[in-house]
């Protein structure tokens, strides 16, 4: 498989190294000082830039017809712009707050939590991430994805960063050191608390969960997420 890889940061070069060690070729390391030349070639684009340039990317890919997985965040109110352009073109589409094969896993058990939880009011949910200082995003994504799924099976109507409201999640966002990323959900009452939690230990998790996604979609149309590449639904 052909991969172009569109930001060749620190995610990038190890997704590179994961990627060749799984049999694959890079045929583009998309950075701010070249161009999408060599996207031609390419079987499948990871999208692992910044805000500004992830638009861009995705757009690029369709074009192109390549198919792009992207774990990019921090662009998402463009989300919709880049699903109506996938389909224009009939192209194929992951986007991700995380790809770590255990985050996606950890998803699923927030979200039967908040159903068993969702009845028991003398329970306040609140949530913890922990970044390196170099994330450019705050709350991360993939605490917006965490505080999605107790949102839609609760009673619990938006996240925030302030004080919260009765129907708010706080969401406590911190910056440490090179954390590659710590999530925690509390449900605490007067008398117990329950706590869920997943601590990636480096970015491996990260990359090979984007390669994974770029083997599976060959070959598709469509937009997806990893409960497709995980058979999860």
């Amino acid at each position: 498989m052909k991969i172009a890889l569109l930001g060749y940061g620190k995610m990038g070069q190890v997704i590179e190294r994961i990627a060749i060690e799984r049999g694959h070729e890079i045929v583009l390391k998309k950075d701010q000082d070249n161009d999408y030349s060599g996207l031609k070639n390419a079987d499948v684009a990871i999208d692992f830039s910044v805000p500004s340039a992830a638009v861009e990317n995705i757009s690029n890919c369709f074009k192109t017809n390549v198919p792009v997985i992207s774990g990019t965040t921090g662009w998402l109110e463009h989300y919709e712009e880049m699903v109506k352009l996938c389909t224009e073109t009939n192209g194929a589409f992951i986007s991700s707050s995380n790809f770590s094969l255990g985050v996606n896993i950890f998803f699923e058990i927030n979200a039967y939590l908040a159903k068993m939880m969702a009845k028991l009011d003398s329970y306040k949910v609140t949530m913890e991430e922990i970044h390196h200082t170099q994330k450019l995003d705050a709350p991360s994504g993939t605490a917006i994805s965490l505080a999605k799924g107790i949102i839609e099976n609760s009673s619990y109507t938006e996240w925030t960063l302030e004080n919260p409201s009765e129907k708010q999640i706080k969401i406590d966002a911190k910056r440490i050191g090179t954390v590659p990323g710590t999530h925690t959900v509390d449900y605490s009452s007067e008398v117990d608390s329950i706590e869920i939690k997943h601590t990636a230990n480096n970015r491996e998790g990260f990359a090979l969960g984007a390669v994974i996604a770029a083997e599976w979609i060959i070959g598709k149309h469509g937009i997806f997420d990893m409960k497709d590449v995980l058979d999860l639904k």
